[in-house]
């Protein structure tokens, strides 16, 4: 029994169109990434976990995906195969690993999609709250029968949406997404600026409420903080999953990769000082924490246009992320671990239908049933964990194929940046609780259950033995 035999998926020929550019993956990039995370969760990491030092909590944050999206870089350059780390790892570790890996980032994308959905539903339900209006409180909550509530509505009618457009041919679904991602700027823009007026110095007085935190197993303090905004950069990597789509997808990649994740990591360093000087660390425990700030100095109508914005822009997340996640598992299903169903493409549009709805369902289950907090735990550490294998893989591939050729993007400093990328993955992976650590469990051995019962023996390379 083989589960360690290799595939390079970069050789393989897809029916799909090479159309998107620089821009355009720069703009599904910022769509993916700036959502949820900025306009929810920091607010959540300011009071619980890190106060105004939180924006020291981004940095760490954005240094650990920094280093792993170098990973994907040289990766996308050397190796330019659809369904990102899944594929990459294919090639270098072998099938079962790949397996695991594209499990848990199927895990990771769902789970966010729903976050998002969930951020979403918030914002609009604060939006309806301040003209009267309120949905039954079995409609209006994630399942909690003693508190009265069942399913979460609203999530789950914006995943609809958002499945359908995607279902539409990729340019014009990112074509919309595009045109929401500089709206979503607007918002942001205007609470920076807005925001800078009202800062009041003595709310930073106490900068580093609780400490540093612990390196290794803390609950709170910096790192506790960084590990939780982790959440806010997840979708940097939806680039890497659209390469069947890009052109000269070797210079591309790299490129929408690293400006994308610098352009936000600008931006959620901006807001979260905004944040913080505005209103004090303690106070911020809400759900729509930048309207919030607004609403607490007076600025009602700039909280309200970015409530309304927020309400149309974390669509860009959904969208971003379900159109990378439909791809995932497209070159899943076309390497036989999954149902080859899911490998269906439109007659016209060249779109996987069936991986798309897949992806809409399943997300629109979680968001309507489990609350944020828990889905935010989960896909961090899920995603933290195939971020070791893809390190590790980026070491085998300097081992096996030697440094990268003139023109391919080179990680600096290997082997010590994956080395660091594993010790900081693991330091995150440490600050989570016990109960998402049983989850995390649970999903491991429910995927090596479905690579074990159906995945090794459906294989392609599989087939080929036969």
């Amino acid at each position: 029994m083989n589960i360690f035999r290799k595939k390079d998926a970069s050789k393989d020929r897809t029916g799909m169109r090479r159309h998107l550019k620089i821009p355009d993956l720069i703009l599904l990039g910022i769509g993916a990434m700036v959502g949820t995370g900025i306009f929810t969760i920091t607010g959540t990491g300011a009071a619980k976990y890190a106060g105004p030092a939180l924006t020291i909590s981004i940095v760490i944050s954005a240094l650990c995906v920094s280093i792993s999206a170098l990973f994907y870089a040289e990766f996308a350059s050397r190796i330019p195969a659809n369904g990102g780390a899944y594929s990459y790892i294919y090639a270098v570790l072998g099938e079962f690993p790949a397996w695991l890996a594209g499990w848990l980032t199927i895990m990771e994308f769902m789970t966010a999609i729903s976050g998002v959905a969930s951020g979403w539903g918030s914002y609009l339900k604060g939006l309806l709250s301040g003209f009267g209006i309120q949905l039954p409180a079995a409609l209006n909550g994630t399942f909690n029968p003693k508190a009265g509530t069942y399913v979460d509505l609203l999530p789950i009618l914006v995943l609809v949406f958002v499945t359908g457009v995607v279902l539409l041919n990729s340019k014009a679904a990112l074509r919309f997404n595009s045109a929401l991602v500089v709206l979503k700027f607007s918002a942001l823009a205007l609470f920076i600026i807005a925001g800078f007026f009202f800062i009041k110095p003595e709310n930073w007085s106490n900068f580093s409420p609780f400490g540093f935190g612990e390196i290794y197993g803390g609950k709170v303090g910096i790192m506790a903080g960084a590990s939780l905004m982790f959440f806010a950069f997840l979708g940097f990597e939806s680039i890497s999953m659209a390469v069947d789509e890009i052109k000269e997808p070797q210079k591309n990649v790299p490129r929408g990769i690293v400006l994308s994740l610098s352009i936000v990591t600008i931006l959620y360093i901006l807001v979260t000082l905004v944040l913080t000087g505005v209103v004090h660390y303690s106070k911020l425990d809400v759900s729509d924490a930048v309207a919030f700030a607004l609403r607490s100095v007076g600025l009602g109508w700039a909280a309200n246009y970015i409530s309304v914005v927020a309400i149309l822009t974390l669509i860009t997340v959904c969208i971003s992320m379900t159109y990378a996640l439909s791809r995932m598992i497209y070159s899943i299903a076309r390497d036989g671990l999954l149902p080859r169903s899911f490998k269906k493409l439109t007659e016209t549009s060249r779109v996987p239908k069936n991986a798309t709805i897949l992806v809409g369902i399943a997300s629109a289950v979680c968001a309507g049933i489990f609350p944020l907090a828990s889905i935010a735990s989960f896909l961090n550490i899920c995603t933290l964990a195939y971020l070791i294998l893809l390190a590790l893989a980026v070491l085998k591939l300097r081992k096996d194929q030697g440094m990268p050729k003139a023109g391919e993007f080179k990680t600096p400093l290997v082997p010590l940046t994956p080395i660091l990328s594993i010790i900081i993955c693991l330091s995150f992976m440490t600050q989570y609780t016990k109960e998402t650590w049983q989850a995390f469990g649970i999903a491991l051995a429910l995927g090596s259950l479905i690579y074990a019962f159906y995945g090794y023996r459906n294989s392609e390379i599989a087939v080929k033995e036969k």
